[in-house]
């Protein structure tokens, strides 16, 4: 991969990293359980309860996506970086930038 293609990458995975920081305690905010006391009906009741079950799934796959760009932020610099951990071939910059932290290619992704 070069350098200048690297550059752009790591620029996209630093504005994700921030991106994704800024949303965590929204998302923690909105997986709190709802409380019993509340009155609200209850449908409303059920609907809120699921509600946080969505956004309890959405914080924690923020919080994987978050890690996973980290780690290959780490491993930017490294040789095989940019290759399909199943296959090792190259993955497209264009896959990278559109899905940052992923680290399989299409056809593995599949």
């Amino acid at each position: 991969m070069k350098t200048e293609d690297k550059t752009l990458l790591r620029s996209k995975i630093e504005s994700t990293i921030v991106q994704l920081e800024a949303d965590l305690p929204l998302l923690a905010e909105q997986a709190k359980p709802v409380a019993p006391d509340n009155a609200i009906g209850r449908l409303t009741r059920m609907e809120a309860i699921s509600s946080r079950g969505i956004a309890e799934a959405n914080l924690r796959n923020a919080k994987n996506r978050l890690s996973r760009l980290k780690v290959m932020l780490t491993k930017i610099e490294e040789d095989e970086f940019g290759h399909c951990r199943q296959c090792d071939d190259p993955i497209p910059l264009g896959r990278l930038l559109a899905v940052p932290g992923e680290d399989l290619c299409i056809e593995c992704a599949e």
